[in-house]
């Protein structure tokens, strides 16, 4: 260790980086081969993570903490039960109906982009342009030909998908009964200080993301949907929260809104033009007045390090990877920070100035 810290630094770094590159490759090998467990056990410790808060509410409050989690999950389900009698059969049933009438919608855009065609032809443009926007033209009717098999090929995955959330569900029951003893071994692997900064860290780094961002997303849906229910949108519930459910990821609220509004234009183009200007106009309101009073400044990440982290979270865990990037990212910058900055070094002289006043005050008791 000794000849190492005599090495030069820029050495050192060379030599430790093909060390992380084949354990990063490693990581993605053991990840992708128990895909299905590790999505299972994340989503558990995750939702296992927000419980944890009121949780903790009730126990400030003076509540025992047996008793704090009793409430806490009968009040999670009475919710999930109560979400699954009222709004989970609307959404299915909106999602049936864009099934049945999809295929319509797939011959009213392809007149839509008949008559485009047409009007094209008659325009007095470049050669070269009117063949591009022709073969742009077949190339989107085409692509939206594949949209009805790939939507009706989702069914099959719904047995598959109804297992994970019932592990789910069990696991996260036990994670919150026993996940405090679960996380104090893990953490007794660290030195105290920097465990106790690991532990501070990443309960704020998470806490604050996912409950700003599950807030943000619950806004904008309710927001959405009752505008879209006003501009006699059709299937407004479905796509009001398809669009909530887009903005809990990282530039996804501009993916579903643009989704939704080619869904819609497909019917009638004006109409999705309209779904666009309003979804827009209602995202720029929830992000420039209501996000900076809930979220303030949550990662404090370069923009370039937020799109690389997602990457790298979608290709290790896909929904699920994309969900905790950020919040990961925002972690590992806040270890490194505080790694660069000496404050686990002073942590460790805090703890052993303690260590020595405590050892003189035994002795002197003696």
């Amino acid at each position: 260790m000794q000849s190492l810290n005599k090495l030069p630094r820029w050495l050192t770094v060379g030599l430790a980086f093909p060390v992380v590159i084949l354990n990063g490759w490693l990581l993605l090998q053991v990840v992708q081969y128990f895909q299905p467990l590790v999505s299972v056990f994340a989503s558990a410790v995750l939702l296992a993570f927000v419980l944890d808060y009121p949780i903790q509410f009730f126990q400030s409050r003076g509540v025992k903490r047996n008793l704090a989690i009793g409430g806490v999950l009968l009040l999670a389900v009475v919710i999930l039960v109560a979400l699954g009698l009222t709004l989970v059969p609307l959404i299915i049933e909106q999602l049936n109906e864009l099934v049945n009438i999809l295929p319509n919608w797939i011959d009213s855009g392809s007149q839509q982009l008949d008559a485009f065609q047409n009007w094209i032809a008659t325009q007095t443009l470049p050669v070269n342009l009117s063949s591009l926007f022709t073969q742009l033209i077949e190339r989107l009717s085409n692509q939206l030909q594949a949209v009805t098999g790939k939507i009706l090929g989702l069914a099959f995955d719904t047995i598959g998908v109804v297992v994970n959330v019932l592990l789910t569900v069990v696991l996260t029951i036990y994670m919150v009964l026993n996940g405090d003893r679960l996380w104090d071994g893990l953490y007794q692997w660290f030195p105290t200080n920097i465990g106790v900064k690991v532990r501070q860290l990443l309960r704020e780094d998470f806490h604050n993301y996912f409950i700003g961002q599950a807030t943000l997303g619950a806004i904008l849906a309710v927001t959405v949907t009752l505008a879209f229910v006003a501009l006699r949108i059709p299937l407004a519930l479905l796509f009001g929260i398809g669009i909530g459910f887009f903005s809990l990821f990282p530039f996804g609220t501009g993916i579903g809104i643009t989704i939704v509004s080619l869904l819609v234009a497909l019917e009638n183009f004006w109409l999705g033009v309209e779904v666009l200007g309003v979804a827009v106009a209602i995202d720029q309101i929830n992000s420039n007045f209501v996000a900076p009073r809930i979220l303030g400044n949550l990662t404090g990440l370069n923009p370039v390090w937020v799109v690389v982290s997602l990457l790298l979270g979608a290709k290790l865990g896909g929904v699920l990877g994309l969900l905790v990037a950020i919040p990961t990212a925002s972690f590992i910058k806040d270890i490194t920070d505080s790694w660069r900055t000496g404050e686990f070094e002073q942590a460790d002289n805090v703890s052993s100035d303690s260590a020595k006043v405590t050892g003189e005050v035994v002795i002197t008791h003696k």
